[in-house]
């Protein structure tokens, strides 16, 4: 399995054949500008939520890639609205497709479309590929639901935004790892600007000191997920 990070809290895993992109922000990003968003290629788009840097792109890939979009049942309306037809709407829930198994799980966040329309719940996601679990928090803060994902699977990565001020920052991220009983956590929604801001090098620090791992990838950087 690969993840290659796209700024903020986009990034692409590429597993049993196909190709999975997470919240497409990238042509609004400044610090994404080396990257040739025309050149990305997808077989399934999630999006965990309605915010303009989650979906700043989606539309765009959407028709470029032709992937199917996985969402919240109102993102998925919105889409819908904006001339995309390759849509899987979902809500709290499990879904088998093709590849693999999907839980949509609780985030404690807000959601509207980049329009200002409703925007539904805010969300992440558990994707079972290839005999891993891999959870993407979305957008979120600390929350008790959490706890339930430790007993539900034995996570092999975590996806948890580290950037504080509108979602977890690197202390509670690493209470995160613990609530989801998983030791390889990839960092996401951080530096964009600057009140999500962190110490890269004190963040990493932190969870080494807990005997787990903070990866932290360059934009445009692909890591393998063994």
């Amino acid at each position: 399995m690969k993840f290659t990070y796209y700024g903020h809290s986009t990034f692409l895993l590429e597993a049993a054949g196909k190709k999975f992109l997470f919240d497409p922000f990238i042509t609004h990003n400044p610090l994404a500008s080396a990257v040739d968003v025309s050149a990305i290629e997808a077989d399934y788009i999630f999006v965990s939520h309605g915010h303009g840097d989650h979906t700043g792109d989606l539309v765009q890939l959407g028709k470029q890639t032709g992937a199917k979009i996985i969402a919240m049942a109102e993102v998925a309306q919105w889409a819908g609205s904006q001339g995309l037809t390759n849509i899987h709407a979902m809500n709290y829930g499990t879904y088998q497709f093709d590849f693999g198994k999907v839980r949509m799980v609780w985030a404690t966040h807000s959601s509207s479309m980049p329009d200002g329309s409703y925007g539904g719940n805010p969300a992440g996601f558990v994707v079972e590929l290839e005999g891993k679990s891999v959870y993407y928090a979305g957008d979120t803060s600390l929350n008790m639901d959490m706890k339930l994902l430790a007993e539900l699977y034995a996570l092999d990565y975590a996806i948890l935004p580290v950037g504080g001020n509108y979602t977890m920052d690197p202390d509670d991220a690493l209470i995160a790892a613990k609530f989801v009983n998983c030791d390889r956590i990839i960092g996401v929604h951080y530096n964009t600007m600057p009140e999500i801001t962190i110490d890269l090098e004190v963040a990493v620090a932190k969870f080494a000191r807990e005997n787990k791992q903070l990866m932290l990838p360059g934009i445009g950087e692909t890591i393998e997920l063994v």
